[in-house]
């Protein structure tokens, strides 16, 4: 097996593997806010996989989820697929997922080559900014989907800070461990 077949393989697995954590993390759910949107650990998986992954096998990790739930199955929160998820309030975070990934594995990886305090800085700032992804592509879903003005769907993003900021704080630490053990992931990119 050459080097190539062979990083193309890992990247293979490691998309999979991301897939699957992403689908899992659907199982944590706690119904808030407006227009029905829960709280969820998925969109947390969808920048850590980006942290992880980078920008390429974190976008291709999210794709993969929810092309699996377009052909049915169920990846999203309260057992929904993407199917029916796209014609319902949630359809911007869905699109806000696969950027967020994309985003926020681009700052990761320009800053895994600095020193520890500046890489540290660079993964706060690409958790914060596909955070901040997420909830601008929730809130265009909201105001077409949910009938809301802007304000109305960017004040519905309130209810979410705290926790996600919290879960985000959390996957950073958890990609800084992850590239610090395993320096050799970002050859992938």
């Amino acid at each position: 097996m050459t080097n190539t077949t062979r990083s193309a393989t890992a990247d293979i697995a490691y998309i999979a593997v991301f897939a699957a954590l992403i689908i899992v993390l659907a199982f944590v759910s706690i119904p808030v806010g407006t227009a029905g949107i829960p709280i969820v650990l998925q969109n947390a998986a969808c920048i850590l996989a980006g942290l992880v992954l980078g920008a390429r096998r974190g976008f291709f990790s999210v794709l993969l989820f929810l092309v699996l739930g377009l052909i049915g199955i169920p990846v999203l929160a309260g057992g929904r697929t993407t199917l029916a998820a796209l014609a319902g309030t949630s359809v911007g975070y869905l699109v806000g997922y696969m950027l967020s990934a994309l985003v926020a594995g681009w700052i990761a990886y320009a800053a895994l080559s600095k020193t520890a305090l500046a890489r540290t800085a660079g993964f706060v700032l690409a958790g914060v900014v596909g955070l901040l992804i997420q909830y601008v592509c929730g809130a265009i879903g909201l105001v077409f989907r949910a009938d809301l003005t802007v304000g109305a769907a960017a004040a519905a993003q309130l209810a979410f800070v705290v926790p996600d900021a919290v879960k985000v704080a959390v996957m950073i630490v958890i990609a800084l461990a992850v590239h610090q053990a395993f320096p050799n992931l970002r050859r992938g990119k």
